[in-house]
């Protein structure tokens, strides 16, 4: 039979046992959550730096692979073209991309053509040269793609109009060595900021003064529509583009018109 001192060491002891277990898990949670806080703020991965006239995807600066959405929309407009039904091919970033929200628009003008959009936003010519050389033209042979890339190099300064020029140039031989009666109708990048001095609107200017010597007036066709977003003075206001670079309902429908004739003649 226990004494009252015997078992009130055995009780103690059982205490301190649980404490000290206690403890010992306190710990452990504690530098599971440290070894969390690491990884989360664990430093981005260095991404080599882009240049417009050589061909890259778009890099997820966390992993440093190939970003989720970007892989995703390019392998949708793969499986497209791959259907080889499309005559008309949109080809840019967002601006382009943005046709997908006037669906109605689109399929009233550019239905006939059985058009496939492959616009996805925040590209710049490197990527859309990448897209172009890794599967978006294997099967595919429109009469004519409508391409305007550009504006989202802009902002940087390594990316001349020189370089972002040559790059477009790039990314029409990707598509006429692999489709050679496709006829481009390369739009001038559309304006972008409020006046026509203003920085980003310079530099597009003068990509759109290089480009527009690509026009040979039988595969190629440059486009400028970009008056017809501006005010007399040449200021472009919210209401036509609302932050100044993407363009709303009625300004697709204003695009819409302007190509309508020239995409006609180009896809007879």
């Amino acid at each position: 039979m226990n004494t009252p001192t015997y078992t009130l060491m055995k009780r103690t002891l059982s205490l301190l046992l649980g404490l000290s277990l206690l403890g010992a898990a306190n710990v452990v949670a504690q530098e599971t959550k440290k070894d969390a806080a690491k990884k989360d703020a664990a430093p981005a991965v260095k991404l080599a730096p882009q240049q417009p006239d050589v061909a890259a995807p778009k890099f997820d600066g966390k992993t440093g692979e190939i970003q989720v959405g970007f892989a995703k929309q390019h392998d949708a407009f793969v499986a497209i073209a791959k259907k080889g039904e499309a005559q008309v091919v949109f080809l840019g970033d967002s601006i382009t991309a943005g046709w997908g929200g006037q669906k109605a628009l689109f399929e009233k003008e550019y239905g006939q053509y059985k058009a496939a959009n492959f616009g996805i936003g925040g590209d710049q010519v490197q990527h859309v040269l990448w897209r172009v050389e890794n599967g978006e033209f294997e099967g595919i042979k429109p009469k004519v793609v409508v391409l305007m890339i550009g504006t989202n190099n802009v902002g940087n300064p390594a990316h001349t109009p020189e370089l972002i020029a040559n790059g477009i140039q790039k990314i029409i031989d990707a598509i006429q060595k692999r489709s050679p009666d496709t006829k481009v109708l390369l739009l001038a990048v559309f304006p972008r900021a409020a006046k026509l001095t203003d920085a980003p609107r310079v530099k597009n200017q003068k990509v759109n003064d290089i480009i527009a010597k690509f026009d040979d007036g039988k595969k190629v066709h440059f486009f400028d529509i970009g008056a017809k977003f501006l005010t007399a003075d040449g200021t472009l206001e919210k209401s036509v583009m609302p932050d100044l670079l993407h363009l709303n309902a009625a300004s697709y429908k204003v695009e819409a018109d302007a190509i309508r004739d020239k995409l006609a003649s180009l896809a007879k």
